[in-house]
């Protein structure tokens, strides 16, 4: 039996391309970044062709790396970017325009108009599970769809592909004998029924989208057809695993039982809880979608999306130029004066979960003449785990169940203040992982559990350590509720509490 998993993580930032042993460790990986095409509006674009290039090269780059025998690759599996969308023609193969990324508010004014009927918000929440907002990729379709050139009459005529970037890839990899997607993409893009489990008619009708349009919903650990990546693989090996970035996170953190809760630190995070094979619906700001199908059973999950979480980071580094690099934020935050109390809401591009208030902008306050740079800079790690500790406690709430722990991933997991801090806010211990890649770690393992590569022993081989919370519940609160007073500040409209 061949030797290796291969699983495809198609980010935000980046491609990464990853290779598994047969007891599921990962032995390797390569990246390869792609462009942010942002303009001065701050919407947000990525070219697909480079995407598609950049996952070829990804893959080629990690078996050379590796030094291992290429044919020895048995299965891939994809986790994706979610919410980003994709237009294409499917007659050409060509997009008809850029993928329009998750954080990109473009579709805003589609919703707004949407929303004149009063009755559409709480239609499209009953059946999608979803807030209407253009944070998911319905509105983003739609606006290429009507400002496209020739986009709508080909979209009349059922000849485009219209999805998210797992079923460009699947299609591209497939060289077009594939259009599918699976049910936590799906789930994800405000046109999915998540009660019947199908493409809604009624809310495609509304965004303008022609159903013959959206790829076919398979299983998780379905069958996605072969790819020989170009022609770099001899024999062309099956893809059966496909997530979504956070749903392959929640999968590959373990996370299979009703209650547990994972968070996903990366541009933005998302914060998901398996709920079991019921959906719960909840006016408190956080949504529901489906975490997987796998061997044709549903899950469900109740998730909350924050815009800007690593990206404060960045921003902080990049255009505010306070650090040179991520890893200086630690010992900065650390070293800040105890009594300040400055706040950061990063509502660069609005507020998600659980407020969905996309006229939102972002504000410092609390500043004293003894704030300095410091204090910036750890305000902007605490903003990070404030807006978690809002989606878990709403959570919480929703679901009437305890949560004992939160199981997190991602780079910033790395930055021991933030972990403190978000295990004080929370009151409850956080447990990073030994591995990292949890994503990928997620489809890759849904591709071999079906390849009958793995078994579900996987899941209990990974080591975590934990944080503790510290913090006095009376230190707690009063810093939380400076943190909701800051964002009471920056909201323009009535949002959950």
């Amino acid at each position: 039996m061949k030797r290796y998993v291969l699983g495809i993580d198609q980010s935000t930032q980046g491609t990464k391309a990853l290779l598994f042993d047969r007891e599921g460790a990962l032995l390797c990986r390569t990246d390869l970044p792609h462009e942010q095409i942002i303009d001065e509006r701050g919407w947000v674009e990525h070219n697909p062709d480079e995407i598609y290039k950049n996952t070829i090269q990804a893959v080629k780059n990690l078996v050379e790396k590796a030094g291992i025998d290429k044919e020895e690759i048995a299965v891939l599996g994809i986790s994706n970017q979610r919410e980003t969308a994709m237009v294409w023609d499917r007659k050409t193969g060509l997009p008809v325009y850029n993928a329009v990324v998750w954080q990109c508010a473009r579709g805003e004014k589609i919703c707004e108009r949407l929303a004149q009927d009063p009755a559409v918000p709480e239609m499209v929440r009953q059946r999608t599970g979803l807030q209407l907002s253009p944070y998911f990729s319905a509105a983003k379709i739609a606006w290429v769809l009507e400002n496209v050139e020739g986009a709508r009459e080909k979209n009349e005529a059922g000849t485009l592909g219209c999805g998210t970037m797992d079923s460009w890839l699947v299609y591209k990899l497939t060289k077009g004998e594939r259009f599918q997607t699976d049910y936590s993409n799906a789930s994800r893009t405000q046109l999915f029924n998540i009660r019947t489990l199908s493409w809604d008619p009624d809310i495609c009708r509304l965004f303008g989208v022609n159903p013959d349009c959206l790829a076919q919903v398979t299983d998780s650990d379905g069958d996605f057809g072969v790819t020989d990546f170009e022609g770099f693989l001899d024999t062309p090996i099956p893809i059966c695993g496909v997530l979504g970035d956070s749903h392959g996170a929640l999968f590959g953190q373990g996370c299979l039982e009703k209650g547990m809760i994972k968070t996903t630190y990366g541009t933005g995070s998302s914060i998901m809880m398996n709920i079991g094979d019921t959906p719960v619906f909840s006016d408190l700001g956080v949504v529901t979608s489906l975490a997987w199908s796998m061997g044709g059973k549903v899950n469900y999950v109740l998730e909350g999306n924050i815009n800007y979480t690593g990206a404060v980071i960045t921003w902080l580094q990049k255009d505010l130029k306070l650090i040179e690099s991520a890893g200086e934020t630690e010992s900065l935050a650390k070293s800040a004066n105890p009594a300040d109390k400055t706040y950061l809401v990063p509502a660069f591009t609005g507020l998600g979960a659980p407020y969905w208030d996309s006229n939102a902008t972002a504000v410092i306050c609390g500043i004293t003449r003894t704030t300095g740079q410091a204090e910036v800079v750890r305000a902007g790690l605490d903003c990070i785990a404030y807006q978690i500790t809002d989606i878990v406690r709403a959570m919480s709430q929703a679901s009437g169940i305890p949560i004992a722990e939160l199981r997190v991933d991602g780079g910033p997991t790395r930055n021991g203040y933030l972990m403190q801090f978000q295990s004080d806010m929370l009151g409850i211990p956080v447990q990073i992982p030994d591995a990292e890649e949890l994503s990928g770690i997620g489809a890759a393992y849904a591709a071999g559990l079906s390849a009958g590569i793995y078994d579900k022993e996987i899941f209990g081989r990974m080591k975590r350590r934990a944080y503790q919370p510290e913090m006095e519940a009376a230190v707690r609160e009063e810093k939380y509720a400076g943190w909701k007073k800051a964002v009471g500040m920056v909201l323009t409209k009535s949002a959950a509490e």
